[in-house]
């Protein structure tokens, strides 16, 4: 009896051990150093970033997207006149901003994965920009007070696209943009052509749009894929250019539109790049065979640009688009609601849920991973989504920076932002504008929306939906899709989306 007593004594103290060790917390520091390779490259005014992971199956800079799966910790802090050629002691002051709840001087006990990055680009909106520089990833086990060595010894590479006969880069300098910002912008896309492409003849063009941030490089995905090659190289592949459009801007995504904050992006596709693409590869600028696409960021923007190019485009196909009427911003009713974090019966707002409805992420969680990216210690230029979305949707404010709808700390609504985002409402747009605007896109819209969608899309494109069924003269002729239990983006494929297209021009041409 006693050695069971015994023994049961000193498994509860390894027990209660193992719990008070995990619940410990220590000081974490570091000294930073620049490696003489990269010296010549360094600027001196930028953001240092202070990434502590626990994923060792990605490097922690890249694991900027908050989920509940992502357990990497971000502080930053803005930093003037670094000069490369000392040491920079890391450590706990009032100066960082973090997504952690604990300081460095209180870091839990544990395993961890740790880099720093200093943002000196001045020229993207996103911490991944070529010439930005970083450390390389060091493992580190914090169960004491921990201080580390940590070297900038590395430069982000420039982006590429993958060698292929088909694959081409189009990089032109925008003069409407230009002169609008008072310096050099460039656009840039890249271009899969089709199966036996021909100069000399006229093809369908189809402008993909990314989900949120994607760049033209994403044309890599497909290069880079042996099933979709096999088959575009084919001569059962669709006869159609796909252009991939890039989602830079200088608040994050541009969204391709036109904006008091960005600049006139729409009209600058529309004006210049589009009709320079096309008399570079398409053999032809009619519209009734150029069409538009995209998913999440893309489906919203794809459709933007039918509702308000209406004659310029002759199909969208938008999966999963970002929220298009605003009294479904995905839970919020901006025109209605007080607080963006807390809804009307006092519960934190999610902004994320699985496809069986459990909430995932609250929306105050979400922003804190952009109040730390932005500059300005706030999303209005994290580069992040609700950075594009404030951006896009808001009046110009303070500091270069746009107005925010909501208070980054607080959630509290600004009211008369609101009202100024009624100009991206599309349910408000096409009730305003359906006599002239009805006509014009009948039988150029398809969307689709997945019923659980993670980010409660739905509600929204339901909302719009519910518009289109009560029109008249004439009656929309839209094909709305939901699938039930489907989620964010389940169903997009550009396979599919290439033979929708594909079936569409040669619909018309046995008319």
């Amino acid at each position: 009896m006693k050695s069971k007593l015994l023994l049961s004594g000193i498994v509860l103290f390894i027990a209660l051990s193992n719990i008070y060790s995990q619940k410990q917390n220590f000081p974490f520091s570091a000294n930073l150093k620049v490696s003489e390779e990269i010296k010549g490259q360094f600027i001196e005014n930028g953001r240092l970033y202070l990434f502590l992971s626990k994923n060792a199956n990605a490097e922690p800079r890249t694991q900027t997207w908050p989920s509940p799966t992502n357990k990497t910790y971000i502080f930053a802090k803005n930093m003037e006149g670094y000069q490369p050629d000392g040491i920079l002691e890391i450590q706990n002051d009032k100066s960082w901003i973090s997504t952690a709840t604990w300081t460095l001087d209180q870091v839990p006990a544990g395993e961890y994965y740790v880099q720093i990055l200093w943002d000196q680009d001045l020229n993207e909106s996103r911490i991944d920009a070529p010439g930005n520089l970083i450390s390389e990833t060091q493992r580190i086990v914090i169960n004491k007070p921990t201080k580390v060595d940590l070297f900038l010894n590395q430069s982000i590479a420039k982006r590429e696209i993958k060698s292929h006969d088909l694959a081409k880069v189009v990089d032109i300098k925008s003069e409407i943009l230009s002169a609008w910002w008072n310096k050099p912008i460039q656009l840039k896309a890249s271009v899969l052509l089709p199966h036996g492409y021909d100069n000399n003849k006229a093809y369908a063009i189809r402008y993909n749009v990314a989900g949120y941030g994607g760049r033209y490089t994403r044309i890599n995905y497909m290069l880079n894929s042996e099933n979709f090659m096999n088959w575009w190289d084919s001569a059962e592949a669709p006869q159609v250019i796909t252009v991939f459009l890039d989602g830079e801007g200088p608040f994050g995504d541009s969204y391709q539109m036109d904006s008091e904050n960005s600049g006139p992006y729409g009209e600058a596709l529309i004006k210049e790049f589009i009709p320079y693409i096309e008399s570079k590869y398409r053999g032809t600028d009619e519209s009734k065979t150029r069409f538009v696409d995209g998913c999440s960021t893309g489906g919203w923007v794809s459709l933007g640009l039918q509702l308000y190019y209406p004659d310029f485009f002759n199909g969208v196909y938008s999966y999963s688009p970002d929220a298009i009427e605003f009294e479904n911003y995905q839970l919020i009713n901006i025109y209605k609601d007080e607080n963006a974090f807390v809804n009307e019966y006092g519960y934190s707002r999610p902004v994320m849920r699985s496809t069986n409805g459990e909430p995932m992420l609250s929306l105050k969680e979400f922003i804190q991973y952009e109040n730390v990216l932005g500059a300005s210690n706030s999303y209005l230029n994290s580069g992040g989504q609700f950075s594009a979305h404030t951006a896009l949707y808001s009046p110009k404010g303070e500091n270069d920076l746009p107005q925010h709808l909501f208070d980054p700390m607080t959630g509290i609504i600004d009211s008369v932002v609101a009202e100024h985002w009624k100009k991206y409402d599309f349910k408000i747009h096409a009730q305003k504008n359906w006599q002239e605007l009805g006509p014009k896109i009948q039988g150029k819209i398809f969307i689709w929306m997945g019923d659980m969608d993670n980010f409660y899309l739905n509600p929204a494109t339901r909302t719009f939906a519910d518009f289109l069924e009560e029109t008249e003269n004439p009656k929309s002729d839209a094909e709305i899709v939901f699938s039930p239990m489907e989620g964010h983006c389940s169903e997009y494929s550009h396979k599919v989306v290439l033979e929708k297209i594909q079936q569409r021009v040669n619909n018309m041409e046995t008319k």
